[in-house]
């Protein structure tokens, strides 16, 4: 009950009761709706979704890895202190050093990890058959990741090493206070870097355009701009996001969702969108992950100046230099693993919010069952709960097609159970 006052405050004043229909409904079978959706995936399309998306499982561990190993070597070859002796030499004032040693560290850091990269955001989804790109434009996008890389951490590090400096014993705090900030200002700017990637137009007159500005009047949402990007020259992925943070925030869908989709599936997404708006989940997500930077900073401060005083071979002064960069991104790296179910539950639960807001602006709980069964082309569609709840950012295919289901049963007079339409592709 909570939950459905709380999205009526929100401007979602769709919902209605649970049992308002349901003395209609008596011979609506949630469960058996339920697995005719989910039975479309079946065989080798199903084990090619399942294998992909538990070997994300692995690489999460491994990622760690990796970037433990290319920080260590970074330390271990003397390249940070170097990278910090030519930033003094070359700046005069100490408080810009760490932006001068964030343009080779950040350069060096590429060039260690790119194999890896390489194999996870190139070869492996091409193997999946979810890469649009040739290997020449993914090499170019990932020029552009670099330079913003670049301005990124020369940012940060420059705050944080004044943080440090200025606040020995509580520059934890005032360190996650910073990410924080970052964080915010890279939401408030993603509107304005995305276009570096991908071209954004108004989203054609007609009737889709129509019903999205028709659900964004009935919420209260700023609809004069509606727009449509080209992801389909990167991927196949389906996708719509709500980007930026007060005067930049937007609701954009890319032309794949437009395309391989019909419009009853295109309004269930776009109303899901709709929810991260009304509920406020961009400036909820700062806030939630601003608690995590407070854990990882913690951990930092309690670790690092150890592991600096136990290898002086490396070069590095004291925790306020910054050669010890790598030193404390090893640590977040390690950090990030242990604590990836809690941020996997943060985002979890954003979404599902957003899912059962999009049910009440939308209606159309089949076109949000057939999103969930075609996502189904790289998650997996019906892990166990234990698996959902340590691995999933998202809700599963299962749970959203449920979700709907029950809905259609709460809310729909005369609802009957539907045979579904759609093929997924196998690859």
């Amino acid at each position: 009950m909570g939950r459905k006052i709380l999205y009526g405050l929100a401007g979602a004043a769709l919902l209605l009761p649970a049992t308002a229909f349901a003395a209609t409904n008596p011979h609506f079978d949630v469960e058996t709706a339920t697995r005719a959706y989910l039975d479309l995936l079946q065989g080798p399309a199903r084990a090619r979704s399942d294998a992909y998306f538990e070997g994300g499982y692995w690489l999460i561990l491994w990622n760690a890895v990796v970037a433990v190993l290319g920080y260590v070597v970074l330390l271990r070859t003397g390249l940070s202190a170097r990278f910090r002796d030519r930033a003094e030499r070359i700046v005069k004032w100490r408080w810009l050093v760490p932006a001068a040693y964030a343009l080779p560290f950040v350069i060096a850091s590429t060039l260690i990890f790119l194999p890896w990269t390489i194999y996870t955001d190139f070869l492996r989804e091409q193997h999946y058959g979810l890469m649009s790109q040739s290997f020449g434009a993914w090499l170019v996008d990932q020029g552009k990741s670099l330079g913003i890389s670049i301005v990124a951490n020369a940012i940060l590090l420059t705050a944080l090493f004044a943080v440090i400096r200025g606040f020995r014993r509580t520059w934890w705090l005032w360190g996650a206070g910073v990410m924080t900030g970052l964080f915010a200002f890279g939401a408030l700017l993603g509107p304005l870097i995305a276009p570096m990637f991908n071209s954004y137009t108004e989203l054609p007159a007609g009737p889709i355009r129509d019903r999205i500005v028709a659900m964004a009047a009935a919420n209260h949402i700023p609809a004069e701009h509606v727009y449509l990007f080209d992801a389909s020259k990167q991927s196949k992925r389906i996708s719509a996001n709500v980007s930026g943070l007060g005067p930049t925030i937007r609701i954009s869908l890319n032309d794949n969702l437009l395309n391989r989709t019909g419009p009853d599936e295109v309004a269930a997404v776009m109303g899901h969108e709709m929810g991260h708006y009304v509920l406020g989940h961009v400036v909820r997500m700062i806030l939630l992950f601003a608690l995590v930077f407070i854990v990882v900073f913690g951990i930092i401060y309690r670790v690092a100046p150890a592991v600096i005083a136990r290898n002086p071979r490396w070069g590095v002064r004291d925790i306020a230099d910054p050669a010890a960069t790598p030193v404390l991104a090893l640590i977040a790296a390690i950090a990030s693993l242990v604590l990836t179910p809690i941020q996997n539950l943060i985002v979890r639960t954003a979404e599902s919010q957003a899912d059962a807001f999009g049910l009440d602006a939308a209606r159309e709980p089949d076109g949000f069952a057939k999103i969930a069964m075609r996502l189904s082309e790289y998650r997996k569609i019906e892990p166990g709960p234990i698996e959902e709840a340590l691995f999933f950012d998202h809700p599963s295919g299962a749970t959203r097609v449920r979700m709907a289901m029950q809905w259609k049963k709460d809310h729909v007079p005369g609802a009957t159970m539907v045979k579904p339409d759609i093929k997924l592709d196998a690859k």
